[in-house]
């Protein structure tokens, strides 16, 4: 996945309260103001930026049901990464 893909995703659709640049690796996106249907808004535009499908499992569900916060992930830098 390309960082910058992502962070791009970030800024149009999560709807947070920092600027998608500014985020650490890592960070915990609910935290910075991403709601669960924003969640859902970030997830679509992602399959649909990587042309491919989360599983369901992956889908975000409300915080509680949740067993971790969605973070930024760290972006691999090899051409496996994305295909």
């Amino acid at each position: 996945m390309s960082e910058q893909t992502i962070r791009k995703v970030l800024g149009d659709h999560a709807r947070l309260s920092v600027d998608a640049a500014s985020i650490a690796v890592g960070a915990d996106l609910y935290e910075l103001g991403l709601t669960s249907h924003a969640s859902v808004n970030v997830m679509l535009a992602l399959e649909d930026s990587f042309d491919t499908e989360f599983p369901g499992a992956a889908h975000p569900r409300q915080p509680a049901e949740r067993p971790g916060a969605p973070r930024l992930p760290a972006c691999r830098r090899d051409a496996r990464a994305h295909r």
